[in-house]
């Protein structure tokens, strides 16, 4: 574990033995959109003398004055953040990153990398969008570029597996580094209250449904849920059925499933709709009823925890839903997450995960040096510090969390026995962002049963 004054010195050394990098020097490419400019000055200065990494080279000033382009969705807040997070590498590196943030980059990606004007580095919030840019064929496989073995000892072996795509010619490639990460598998709960009533945390699916039982016969609704999002209404549905089909069925379904070789009128998927049908479709579990789901505003439907007395008692949503939680509400105090408990033993502790995934798309050295520094927790650890965000590095300290309920997060992604990424979010978005949102709203709000509403979001596939 690195402690939380780690310095770039430190960092050098942890970085030794990184020649397989080193041993593959880029050669110039034709085209380097805006920072073309660079790349002879930087390979005069790269010389056969200079050993290391990439990014051991970096931080010996190897590439001082040189710019790497980076493009992204990080806007306003968030912008701020990342800037700050990469502020001490760009000091002690001389390498200038020049981020451009866009509330309109899933349109704008694809334009300027058709058009020979890409990003030394994109950052992909949805890595089924970079899943088709690789399919172009103009993203760089980084299995050549980084050192696997380090990669293998940062990170848990599902983010490199979902970082493995395909190229234009069908070949499996490292599209792409995992920086950000959000937790999805969490139940929320009023942490004094629940305590003072006798409640204990419940480490099965059986011992959830039981404990959801029992608040009912105490006379309140456990479970606070909703859909209503606007445009995106019924999202918050498809995570609770990824949730369970991480549970309820094997990883490679899962993966079958949000490649579309599995349908969702298979068995395994109408079954996951069935387990979380009999906590949402039981009017004696749900604040509002089951009606009341797809008219209650995602961001709405947790703040009946913080009523005194609480009108809920559970809350399954991401690390974010926090930002919508009363000013006043103390995490590790007034409210706390539990891991949502596994069903069927044989898939062990499963997480469902979002993030950014870092492509590079213009191969020089620096750009080589700036990839490699975003696989360190070092890139990430002024955002960890304050807060919102859970490092998917191994080599991110626990100490850097401010809060307990945040590091044990941490410690939850680390050591899952299974990660997997959002799978609306990979799928094509006429499935992923239609057919799915609408038919889990229909289903909940009684316009269809479930054969009908499957039938329905499998049509989104179809066509």
């Amino acid at each position: 574990m690195l402690v939380s004054g780690l310095s770039f010195t430190l960092l050098l050394s942890a970085c030794g033995g990184g020649n397989n990098a080193a041993n593959n020097e880029p050669a110039a490419p034709a085209n380097t959109g805006t920072t073309g400019q660079n790349t002879n000055d930087t390979a005069a200065t790269n010389d056969s003398s200079s050993t290391g990494s990439p990014l051991e080279l970096a931080l010996k000033g190897e590439y001082k004055g040189t710019k790497v382009t980076m493009f992204g969705p990080f806007v306003d807040a968030d912008q701020v953040k990342f800037e700050t997070s990469i502020k001490e590498f760009e000091e002690k590196t001389g390498i200038d990153i020049q981020y451009e943030g866009s509330k309109e980059f899933e349109a704008t990606i694809n334009v300027r990398v058709d058009g020979g004007n890409a990003p030394d580095i994109a950052d992909f919030p949805q890595p089924g969008l970079l899943a088709a840019v690789a399919k172009t064929g103009k993203v760089i496989d980084l299995n050549n570029i980084l050192d696997q073995e380090k990669l293998k000892a940062n990170y848990n072996q599902s983010w490199l597996d979902m970082a493995t795509m395909e190229d234009k010619d069908g070949k499996q490639i490292m599209a792409g580094v995992w920086n950000r990460s959000n937790v999805k598998s969490l139940v929320w709960y009023p942490k004094k209250q629940f305590e003072e009533a006798g409640y204990t945390i419940p480490q099965t699916w059986d011992e959830l449904m039981a404990l959801t039982e029992q608040i009912a016969k105490d006379g309140d609704t456990a479970w606070g849920i909703g859909i209503e999002s606007g445009a995106a209404t019924g999202w918050p549905a498809t995570d609770w059925v990824e949730d369970i089909m991480l549970r309820t069925t094997s990883p490679e379904n899962y993966d079958k499933w949000v490649s579309g070789e599995l349908p969702f009128t298979s068995p395994e998927v109408k079954h996951a709709v069935e387990v979380m049908s009999e906590i949402w479709m039981n009017p004696d579990y749900v604040y509002g009823g089951t009606k009341s789901i797809v008219t209650t505003a995602f961001g709405d439907s947790a703040l009946p925890m913080f009523d005194n007395p609480p009108k809920i008692w559970l809350h399954r949503q991401a690390n974010f839903i926090t930002s919508f939680f009363p000013e006043t509400a103390k995490i590790d105090e007034d409210y706390d997450w539990f891991y949502l408990p596994p069903i069927d033993e044989q898939y062990g502790k499963p997480v469902l995960v979002a993030g950014d995934i870092y492509a590079m798309f213009n191969d020089r050295p620096e750009v080589r040096a700036v990839m490699e520094f975003f696989t360190t927790g070092e890139s990430i650890k002024s955002w960890v510090q304050s807060g919102g965000v859970i490092a998917p590095m191994n080599d991110a300290s626990l100490d850097w969390y401010t809060s307990e309920a945040d590091r044990r997060m941490a410690q939850l992604v680390q050591e899952a026995t299974t990660l997997r990424f959002d799978g609306s979010d990979l799928m094509p978005g006429k499935v992923g962002a239609g057919t799915f949102w609408k038919g889990m709203t229909d289903y909940v709000s009684g316009t269809s049963t479930l054969d009908e509403a499957l039938a329905q979001i499998q049509e989104g596939w179809n066509n």
